[in-house]
């Protein structure tokens, strides 16, 4: 049998239930930054490059089942079964408006130039709220199918995506009319729907698929099977050569864009994988896990020794390397709840 080098993730704990989303900044003046939706109700803030956590936004009654960044980094949605989707200031953590629903939230996304918000979710209706007037009544576009699962812009804010839980198929909405467009037909419901960085293609997973559609002409262009069903796929955005697929199995798989061929097979969550997503520069993609954590996954050769394990700094001790200036602005002023001060104390004390 060969040999093959065992890639170690950084891990990031902190959340005391399954991760079900993420979601990479675009690269800002700062550096970028992770965001993370668990169903232990509180949404987290991380540094992207590192893993190392910054802060924790707490107000939600329930599970978090969305979450997503506004292109600057400096605000945050999430979306939870508390009927709520919320803004917050990614810079101090505060709540900055919640937006009432009346069932559970499964979906939320900043436009692309961040002056609204798009969310769905049980109720079968997509709504966008203006929020520069978040008390004004969000626009509600044509009644979907189903229960959202998936909801995204592209085309320069001009058209919305999105997918249904009990449904099949990628519906595309023009934003002037609110009326369908097009759907993308697929055999299951689609559990993870990604426009690509450049605008091209869109990606997305459904039961033991992934299929990359052209976002402009909405034709398919590639399909493949894959070895389990899989809950979620993202595309390497700078020269999309190589893609990532994870689900129930519990392993991370690399693939090659142009053949399906698998070329890296990484194990190291304890339970279904139910997010991965590229970081924006390519460089590595994160995965979250019904066991809790997330693993930041090196997409290149690692510097750190195969052997050593390495750990965010949100507790335990780990060689990673942390910029303060490139996350002081980010740190201060951000919520820190009692048993995170008590979890952080201890661990300085352990060192």
């Amino acid at each position: 049998m060969d040999k093959k080098r065992v890639a170690v993730p950084l891990v990031c704990h902190g959340h005391s239930r399954p991760v079900v989303d993420l979601f990479y900044s675009p690269v800002t003046p700062d550096g970028y930054f992770l965001i993370s939706a668990s169903k232990d109700s509180h949404p987290m803030l991380r540094n992207g490059e590192t893993g190392d956590w910054i802060g924790t936004f707490e107000g939600h009654k329930g599970a978090v089942w969305s979450c997503c960044l506004d292109t600057n980094a400096l605000r945050a949605a999430s979306g939870s079964a508390d009927f709520s989707a919320k803004i917050w200031d990614a810079i101090t953590g505060e709540e900055l408006h919640s937006f009432e629903h009346k069932h559970i939230v499964r979906a939320c996304a900043f436009s692309e130039d961040a002056h609204f918000l798009l969310t769905g979710g049980v109720e079968k209706v997509l709504r966008i709220y203006d929020l520069n007037r978040t008390d004004a009544p969000p626009r509600e576009v044509d009644k979907t199918p189903g229960s959202v699962r998936t909801v995204a812009w592209l085309h320069s804010d001009q058209t919305i995506l999105s997918s249904c839980t009990d449904i099949g198929g990628v519906r595309l909405w023009d934003v002037r009319t609110g009326n369908v467009v097009r759907t993308l037909e697929t055999k299951s419901p689609v559990t993870s729907a990604e426009v690509s960085q450049d605008g091209r293609y869109i990606t997305t997973a459904d039961g033991f698929s992934v299929k990359f559609w052209d976002a402009n002409h909405f034709g398919l262009v590639k399909s493949y099977n894959m070895p389990c069903t899989v809950e979620s796929a993202s595309l390497e955005p700078k020269y999309g050569f190589k893609f990532v697929a994870a689900g129930e199995d519990m392993w991370i798989r690399v693939f090659d864009f142009h053949t399906g061929e698998e070329i890296a097979c990484n194990k190291g969550h304890h339970g279904p994988v139910h997010c991965v997503r590229f970081a924006p520069g390519g460089e590595s993609y994160a995965s979250g896990s019904e066991d809790g954590t997330i693993r930041i996954w090196q997409t290149g050769p690692l510097t750190n020794d195969d052997t050593e394990t390495i750990i965010a700094t949100n507790g335990s001790t780990g060689r990673v390397k942390v910029n303060a200036d490139e996350v002081s602005r980010k740190i201060e002023g951000f919520h820190i709840s009692e048993e995170e001060k008590a979890k952080e104390k201890e661990e300085v004390e352990s060192v």
